[in-house]
């Protein structure tokens, strides 16, 4: 499985966090990836092996760990939306991409903003793409600093 495609699951398990409680998510998570298999022709998906199960889990739960400095982090950085006004595919994105950008050094701050965009383009609203790009671009800047 690529990286993006680990990316990609992990958005859809941080998606799916939002409208569930979070004593229910271990047990849904379990789920989602033991029953992955062969999507559609339009976005196949990788049967994960061991090493991106655990890949896949670490991510996630450090990403959950970390919520209330990502949230903090993307509401300083954008303007006139927080996070609990944001749609439910942008915010996913974003808390991804914030986690990449400001805790996970062996993603590069580009690749991790790209990959966002991608996922933006794929699942988000006409604005999402330049939204998250704008978001991100400024967490960056000020992570530099």
């Amino acid at each position: 499985m690529k990286r993006s495609e680990q990316r990609r699951t992990i958005f859809h398990l941080l998606f799916m966090a939002l409208f569930n409680e979070q004593e229910e998510m271990p047990e849904k998570v379990n789920f989602y990836l033991d029953t992955m298999e062969d999507g559609s022709d339009e976005e196949k998906q990788l049967i994960p092996s061991e090493e991106d199960t655990v890949y896949i889990r670490e991510k996630y739960q450090l990403i959950q760990e970390k919520l209330p400095e990502i949230d903090e982090l993307i509401n300083s950085s954008s303007k006139g939306w927080k996070t609990g006004r944001m749609n439910k595919v942008d915010l996913s994105i974003l808390r991804l991409a914030a986690y990449e950008v400001k805790y996970d050094d062996r993603v590069p701050v580009g690749v991790a903003i790209n990959e966002a965009v991608e996922l933006a383009k794929k699942y988000g609203g006409d604005n999402s793409p330049a939204f998250i790009n704008g978001v991100l671009g400024k967490i960056a800047r000020d992570a530099e600093a």
